[in-house]
């Protein structure tokens, strides 16, 4: 289970269970801005959308990306991982 930018529909993805949690995203550059995040209702509360988000993390560090969470659950994420903070914008 691992997230994957889904370049077609401009949103990373993980699947679990069958089920999806994504991240809507607007790419300008090197900068990812994230206004939406939502998991399939069977994935809530299970901590898909925090896998997703560390995931989302991975590949912004492997690639040099930076991100600009403009979604409430993307912002609360990064507050409660300050070690991510470097990546924020």
């Amino acid at each position: 289970m691992s997230v994957v930018n889904n370049e077609a529909r401009n949103r990373f993805e993980l699947e679990e269970n069958g089920e999806l949690a994504f991240a809507n995203y607007r790419r300008s550059g090197d900068v990812f801005t994230i206004p939406h995040v939502e998991a399939a209702m069977a994935l809530r509360g299970k901590g898909s959308a925090s896998r997703l988000m560390e995931g989302i993390v991975v590949i912004a560090r492997e690639n040099h990306y930076k991100i600009h969470p403009t979604c409430s659950y993307a912002m609360a994420w990064f507050r409660r991982h300050p070690e991510q903070s470097d990546l924020v914008v």
